[in-house]
């Protein structure tokens, strides 16, 4: 069964720099009629570089919306009608100054599918080479590097609560143990 919903209306109650909040009717496909919240978002890309002595680069940024500071890899938000990858790239040189000789996909993910439509490209990167970073105005963060091992212990620890980080982390050593066989 195909579980498909018709939308029939949509008022945006919120434009914003980042999202736009829709409220939709929807017909289901037994006929019911239902309302839905969206949230739209650009998507965005985040990128996990492991450097060649097995060491990952980090940052620490202060989340508004958890009223934390959160240990991440280097992100953003894709800009209209950008290259995931090169958003990837971009991020990377502006968080860290780094460029990377290799990206490796990871897969997209779906952080939160029950309201926003954002969509996360995800990226290991490696042959890193260092460079000045260049953040954003008004992106105020802390770069610091921890050994790979080091950041997968604490995301199994729930020490670090970031999505993408998490998958990132996670994909990256699925990765790392099929290299060691």
């Amino acid at each position: 069964m195909v579980f498909t919903e018709k939308q029939l209306s949509r008022e945006i109650k919120y434009k914003g720099k980042i999202v736009t909040v829709c409220l939709d009717e929807v017909e289901l496909i037994n006929g019911k009629k239902t309302l839905r919240e969206e949230c739209l978002h650009p998507g965005g890309v985040a990128i996990l570089p492991l450097l060649d002595n097995g060491e990952v680069i980090c940052v620490r940024q202060h989340r508004y919306a958890y009223n934390a500071d959160l240990i991440e890899i280097p992100a953003g938000k894709l800009e209209a009608g950008e290259d995931p990858l090169e958003c990837g790239i971009r991020e990377l040189s502006e968080e860290t100054g780094y460029t990377a000789s290799e990206i490796i996909p990871l897969g997209c993910a779906y952080p939160s599918p029950g309201y926003v439509n954002e969509k996360l490209y995800l990226y290991l990167a490696r042959g890193l080479k260092e460079g000045d970073s260049h953040p954003d105005e008004g992106e105020l963060l802390e770069m610091f590097t921890m050994p790979f091992e080091e950041l997968l212990r604490r995301v199994m620890a729930d020490e670090i609560h970031d999505a993408k980080t998490v998958i990132a982390t996670l994909k990256t050593k699925i990765i790392l143990d099929g290299e060691r066989k």
